[in-house]
């Protein structure tokens, strides 16, 4: 067995991360394997009932308990299992965040069952976009979404469980360091010089224009990344925002905002539409697909919509055509957020229609329901906030043209 080496703490290190009271095994074994890689380790114990002398610990469970301002014997005594895997999940979150900050770390592996799992995908969302992160668990084939968020987490399943050495778990231990090892060596791909980088967030009702849109962006140097307004898509946009991977913003699909009003299964929470404003990078917002909301099976939409304009988009999709009242409240919540922002924001109006499906003739199409959303948006938004009306549909090539045009305006007035 190779002989355990004590971390420097001074240079990058993978961070390996776990409860190495019950799974010292498991741990001793996935420490032996990074060292065969040539990989400093720094090491984080989350177990709270002891730890192990089968390899060096960095950084020990009273620690990790203290960054939470807890008291570890305490965390023992309360004897409640939820309340501590709550805590030792901020504090290896606090901790992590910290090694970060300093530029120590160059990945993050880590492994377990129920517990253990909360622990290491809690930590990991302090960790940015880039820096190798996997997680071998037991849960891993199941919907753990909520707890990835909007990371670039990899969850390896562990197929037995992590509770001893086997031919198994052998075998997937060390294909899992291989894995992060991999990635940390793969490093940062060539980087190719662009004027800038654009979000954009897309809907399948917007498509058309977001293509046009990014295809006029890359012509013109631009680096464009879309994001699909589904929930996840929403969040993740919103994160890198505030990572600072982006230059400006042309939000042309914040439908997202109208699912989290009716209770839709795309929301992205209340923090949609906020990091742009609150780092202040320019941003166009168009209130595209707010003329719906989105449920699965027809059979899924609630009571209370049962009566409502739906309309089957796939299958498992249906939409729901929202109202006057509804549009009213969604666009003073557009405006208050925007509001807020300390850079240059452009709302853009289309006329004619928010999506496909709500132009002239289209099964959605509501003139009295587009109004109250553009009447309640020119209400409420500050005088700061420029506001221009288009005599078009979201998807006419005027529109994406007219929406290109503004925003690098706005990029070169900054610049």
């Amino acid at each position: 067995m190779l002989t355990p080496e004590k971390s420097s703490m001074t240079q990058k290190s993978i961070v390996m991360i776990g409860c190495f009271d019950t799974k010292s095994e498991d741990f001793t074994y996935l420490h032996n394997c990074l060292l065969e890689k040539g990989l400093s380790i720094i090491s984080i114990n989350t177990g709270i009932l002891g730890t192990t002398d089968q390899f060096n610990i960095d950084i020990e469970a009273e620690v990790v308990a203290a960054a939470t301002d807890i008291n570890l014997t305490e965390l023992r005594e309360k004897n409640h299992r939820g309340f501590a895997i709550e805590k030792m999940g901020q504090g290896a979150s606090i901790i992590l965040a910290d090694l970060i900050s300093q530029d120590k770390v160059s990945g993050v592996i880590g492994m377990g069952g129920g517990g253990g799992t909360y622990i290491i995908l809690s930590a990991m969302q302090t960790v940015p976009l880039g820096i190798p992160k996997l997680c071998l668990s037991t849960l891993a084939t199941k919907d753990l979404s909520e707890k990835i968020g909007s990371k670039d987490i990899l969850l390896m399943p562990s197929i037995v469980d992590v509770a001893g050495l086997n031919s198994i778990s052998r075998l997937l231990i060390s294909q899992a360091a291989g894995a992060v090892n991999g990635m940390i060596q793969s490093g940062q791909i060539e980087h190719t010089e662009s004027a800038g980088s654009i979000a954009i967030s897309i809907f399948g009702n917007t498509t058309p224009c977001v293509d046009l849109c990014s295809s006029i962006l890359k012509q013109d140097g631009f680096d464009v990344l879309t994001f699909h307004s589904v929930g996840v898509g929403g969040r993740t946009m919103e994160s890198l925002i505030r990572e600072g991977c982006f230059d400006a913003v042309l939000d042309i699909t914040t439908t997202e905002l109208a699912d989290d009003l009716c209770g839709g299964i795309c929301s992205a929470g209340p923090d949609r539409l906020t990091a742009s404003s609150q780092i202040g990078i320019p941003q166009v917002v168009v209130p595209g697909c707010m003329d719906m909301v989105n449920f699965g099976t027809i059979d899924s939409v609630p009571s209370q919509y049962k009566s409502r304009l739906l309309y089957s988009w796939a299958p498992d999709v249906t939409l729901m055509r929202t109202n006057v009242e509804e549009n009213s409240i969604l666009g003073q919540r557009i405006a208050q957020k925007l509001n807020q922002s300390t850079s240059e924001v452009c709302i853009l109006l289309p006329l004619k229609g928010l999506s496909q499906i709500s132009a002239e003739g289209g099964v959605f199409y509501d003139k009295e329901a587009d109004q109250a959303l553009f009447h309640s948006i020119k209400k409420h938004a500050n005088d700061n906030i420029r506001i221009i009306e288009i005599d078009a549909n979201i998807n006419d090539r005027v529109f994406a043209e007219k929406s290109v045009e503004i925003l690098l305006q706005m990029i070169r007035m900054q610049w």
